[in-house]
């Protein structure tokens, strides 16, 4: 998969699993572990990102001794899903029109 494409939608599928509820960052490698892969040296540039973007809010909680960083989603991230499902419809329309082309279909 296209790098800048996949970066996209790991910050998609990380906000989604932030839309559920606030995370941590071990938390949110197991949720999304059914749906892809990811590692902690790839989530947390993620999660600076999207911070950085106003897509998520940071706060920090004392959990068994140690300081546990949690993320909050917020209004400009659930935008941000809203809009990749937008646009992702339009990908698949393209995909749908690539594919048919590609097995020797005619499309207008």
């Amino acid at each position: 998969m296209d790098v800048q494409l996949k970066r996209g939608v790991l910050d998609i599928c990380v906000l989604t699993v932030l839309a559920k509820g606030e995370s941590y960052g071990y938390q949110i490698i197991k949720d999304l572990s059914g749906c892809i892969e990811i590692s902690e040296s790839t989530l947390y540039p993620i999660l600076k990102r999207l911070e950085k973007n106003e897509c998520v809010t940071v706060h920090t909680v004392e959990h068994n001794s140690r300081l546990r960083k949690y993320y909050h989603i917020t209004e400009e991230g659930l935008h941000r899903i809203e809009e990749f499902l937008e646009e992702w419809k339009e990908m698949m329309g393209i995909y749908h029109f690539i594919e048919k082309q590609a097995k020797g279909g005619e499309d207008q």
